[in-house]
């Protein structure tokens, strides 16, 4: 009779193929990895209600959330132009020009011969605003795709070019809104629904329709599919150049929104409005776990990382920690310690 064969510890057979634990590891392990950033948050909330009850009240939460839907609306658009594998350093300069063009534009209207009403005027104003963002956007899709020039260098170049047009009609003081039409248009940033300030509803539609957008149409797969691999998607019979110039087109409207919000806040644009928007937008979209290499997107990564953001500045704000002019330098260690972490990933 043959010996029954044995193994050391219960281990497997000789000859036995024995299944690798890497992938059923790696499975959770990158759902964990996509819950970083809510681990993140959550945490935060935890420190900052500790550290000051202030934090954690209804109040406290709607002003982090109102705070947070400028720059979070931003960085929607920015995640798909940062999926495709581009990037726009100028959206901080194009909210400041948006909005000075449209303060300008209202106010003249304002004062002509024969004005229309208040409401008509701040509606013209809002499709301005809305027209002049997707120009902008497609103008730096036209020069990324058709001029051949890199996205940094285009958009470096506006961000210079915005700025300086909107320091000179400025004189480089206020561009300030007309009274009438403050108090007309003051309600799109000051006024609820449900309790929940306007600018927080729009931000959780444009989420929404962000999510829909990548998630759950050819033209969301077709943007991850550039920034994973351009020429196999051309191979591939995607329209590159077109995808492309939609994603600015997506960023320049996005901003556009985000301004219609900004402006009734302060009824006013002045060379500094938008300053460090960009590094803000970024920094939402890689902390919410899209590379800056591009091929993924996640948009409610961008929404958490948006938020997490902004509760960092509010806990600046509330305690006496480190100063809060240091909110800028927080974020810029955000930035680079993520892109260190990511940097083994496509």
């Amino acid at each position: 009779m043959q010996p029954t064969p044995t193994t050391d510890g219960g281990g497997a057979l000789p000859g036995t193929p024995v299944k690798a634990a890497g992938p059923a590891l790696a499975r959770p392990l990158s759902r964990f990895k996509g819950a970083g950033p809510i681990v993140a948050l959550v945490l935060l909330c935890i420190a900052g209600a500790l550290l000051n009850p202030g934090f954690a009240t209804f109040d406290n939460l709607m002003n982090v959330l109102t705070r947070t839907a400028f720059i979070g609306i931003i960085a929607v658009g920015m995640t798909f132009v940062i999926a495709s594998g581009g990037i726009d350093l100028s959206v901080g300069s194009m909210a400041a020009l948006i909005a000075g063009v449209m303060i300008v534009a209202m106010n003249a209207l304002a004062l002509g011969a024969s004005p229309p009403s208040a409401l008509a005027i701040v509606v013209i104003g809002i499709g301005l605003a809305l027209a002049f963002g997707a120009v902008a956007g497609l103008a730096h899709g036209f020069l990324v795709t058709h001029g051949r020039i890199e996205a940094f260098i285009v958009t470096l170049g506006t961000l210079g070019i915005f700025r300086a047009v909107l320091t000179w009609l400025s004189d480089g003081g206020a561009i300030t809104l007309d009274f009438n039409l403050s108090e007309t248009y003051g309600p799109v940033y000051y006024q609820s629904v449900l309790g929940v300030p306007i600018p927080v509803w729009i931000f959780a539609l444009v989420a929404i329709a962000g999510v829909v957008i990548l998630n759950r149409t050819p033209f969301g797969q077709h943007v991850q599919a550039i920034g994973s691999n351009e020429q196999v998607a051309r191979y591939a019979s995607i329209r590159v150049d077109r995808v492309k110039t939609l994603t600015y087109l997506l960023l320049g409207v996005c901003v556009a929104i985000a301004t219609i919000l900004y402006v009734p806040r302060l009824g006013s644009a002045t060379p500094t409005t938008g300053i460090l928007w960009e590094l803000e937008a970024i920094a939402a979209v890689v902390v919410g776990g899209t590379s800056l290499k591009g091929g993924s997107g996640r948009i409610m990564g961008t929404v958490v990382g948006a938020i997490l953001l902004s509760v960092i500045g509010n806990i600046l704000n509330l305690t006496s920690i480190i100063s809060v002019y240091l909110n800028a330098a927080v974020q810029g260690v955000v930035i680079i310690t993520v892109a260190y972490l990511q940097r083994g990933r496509r």
